[in-house]
Order: structure tokens, then C-alpha cells, then sequence
């Protein structure tokens, strides 16, 4: 079973440096899935309310077999529930949903800024963990801003910043950001879901080189900025190769050269986009 590093939060909880995406399995797919990565070592898996696989993936990490305080467990708050009290009452839904007694870490999925209620979400989920059911809390997709007033009106950062990042998108700015205020990013969509990235010759010549895949070198590239890629898949052959990525190390110019190439989003803006 591989080995997986882990990084320390700025609450002093640990977070593995590679986990599972769920998005977009069915309850079905999630359940097995997860009990199959848990199988081969995976400690950090992802889900999200709006994913409509919590049940999957509570049935998951119950099939998985190891113990539960061994296992991260993510999900996110979606947009239909911001606000104080909806905050409360929706995690408390997905708590119900997952069949557990925390959640380790519990993000705001988008920061909606237009409907404004993403601080008043943040106090609630500072409540969560004082009184013990969510031990990490953090955000996903929230820019400079939106963390710079999280920490103005309320004096809490989050741990973790989930957000799109792969070669095509690399964030610099934004990482940088969280590497100078203590948070951990991490990755969604980190092999570039929907793109050409994996068939990029310089990326091929790469895994060539240390006999590996394409994947896996993308993979190494985030685990080497410092970022915690979750990569979603299924497919058991695959987990394996998505674990198995501490085994090499790339170069300064092998870094440099996976990143070197026209930078866009394949997801949402969160200054504009709306996910309820």
C-alpha cells in the first residue's frame, strides 16, 4: 500500500497530499469507488451536496473497512443554502446523508457574491467546528477578496482553498496568496478534465522519461507546488496509478516546462458564476 505524505492545516489537522474526487459519480459508482480507494490507500475523499452521491459515499468509507478517524472526509455547502442558518441546517443534511458523526472538512462550494451571504455562511461554519462536528473548515473557488474579507469580518482564515488548477490554469497568483496566509490549496479538475493536456507531447516525453503516465507526471506537478490534486476515477487500475505518483520527482525545467503553455479556465469565474 503506498505511503501518502500529508500537510499540516492551520488549525493543526492533517490533510493527505492526494485524495478522490467523486464528481460526477452516482450513489452507485461512489459506493464502490470509494471502498475500492480506501482499499488501496487513499485517506482523503471529496464529495459535495450538490454532488447527490453523499449516500454513495457514506456507504463507501463504511465498506472500506478502515477506521473512520484514519479517513478525511470532505463536502461542500451548496449555493441554494448560504446563509447562517441554512448553513447549520444543511450540513446537518449532508451529515444525515454521509451516516457520520463529522465531517472532517466542510467548504463553502462557491462564493456567490452576488447574493452576499457567504460571511454570514462562514460564521456558521465557525460554530460547526467549535462545537465539534466539522474538525476543518475552508472554502472552494473564493478568490483574494473574497478570503481577504472572511478574515477582516470574522478574524478566521479557512484551511484549505479548493480551487480549478491544472497546467492549463496554474494559479500562481492565488497560491502564492494562500502559501503567505497558511492555506492549503487544493485541486479540482487536475488533470484538466475535458482538454488535450494528458496527449501534450512535452507531458508524454516527461513520463516517458520515468516511465510513468501522463496522469501521473500532471499529478506529481501539483503534489510538488504544494497543492493536494483529487482526482476522480472509478476505474481501480487507475486510483492506483493516481497514488502512485511519490515514487519520482521532477526537475526545476520539468516543472517549469509542464506549466509552460497558454493558461485558461475550464471551469467558472467566482466573481460570475452562480451555482445553486
Amino acid at each position: 500500500m503506498v505511503s501518502i505524505p500529508t500537510h499540516t492545516l492551520n488549525d493543526g489537522t492533517r490533510l493527505p497530499a492526494i485524495g478522490l474526487g467523486t464528481w460526477p459519480m452516482s450513489d452507485a459508482e461512489a459506493e464502490r469507488a470509494v471502498a475500492e480507494a480506501l482499499g488501496l490507500g487513499y485517506r482523503l475523499v471529496d464529495t459535495a451536496a450538490n454532488y447527490r452521491n453523499e449516500d454513495g459515499v457514506g456507504l463507501g468509507i463504511a465498506r472500506g473497512g478502515v477506521p473512520r478517524e484514519e479517513v478525511v472526509v470532505t463536502t461542500k455547502l451548496p449555493g441554494r443554502h448560504h446563509g447562517y442558518e441554512e448553513t447549520l441546517a444543511s450540513f446537518e443534511e449532508s451529515r444525515r446523508r454521509l451516516g457520520l458523526e463529522y465531517v472532517d472538512l466542510y467548504l463553502i462550494h462557491w462564493p456567490l457574491p452576488r447574493v452576499d451571504k457567504y460571511v454570514d455562511s462562514w460564521r456558521a461554519m465557525i460554530k460547526l467546528r467549535e462545537d465539534g462536528l466539522v474538525r476543518s473548515i475552508g472554502v472552494s473557488n473564493f478568490t483574494v477578496e473574497h478570503i481577504e474579507r472572511l478574515e477582516k469580518e470574522t478574524g478566521e482564515l479557512p484551511s484549505v482553498n479548493q480551487i480549478e488548477l491544472h497546467p492549463l490554469f496554474p494559479q500562481q497568483e492565488l497560491r502564492e496568496f494562500h502559501a503567505a496566509k497558511g492555506i492549503v490549496t487544493e485541486s479540482w479538475s487536475p488533470l484538466g478534465r475535458g482538454s488535450s493536456l494528458l496527449e501534450d507531447p512535452v507531458i508524454v516525453s516527461i513520463a516517458e522519461a520515468f516511465g510513468v503516465t501522463p496522469g501521473q507526471v500532471v499529478l506529481r506537478w501539483h503534489t510538488q507546488l504544494g497543492a493536494v490534486p483529487i482526482p476522480k476515477s472509478s476505474n481501480p487500475e487507475r486510483q492506483r496509478q493516481n497514488l502512485d505518483i511519490f515514487g519520482f520527482e521532477l526537475g526545476p525545467a520539468q516543472l517549469r516546462a509542464v506549466s509552460d503553455r497558454a493558461h485558461r479556465r475550464l471551469g467558472g469565474d467566482p466573481v460570475v458564476h452562480e451555482e445553486f
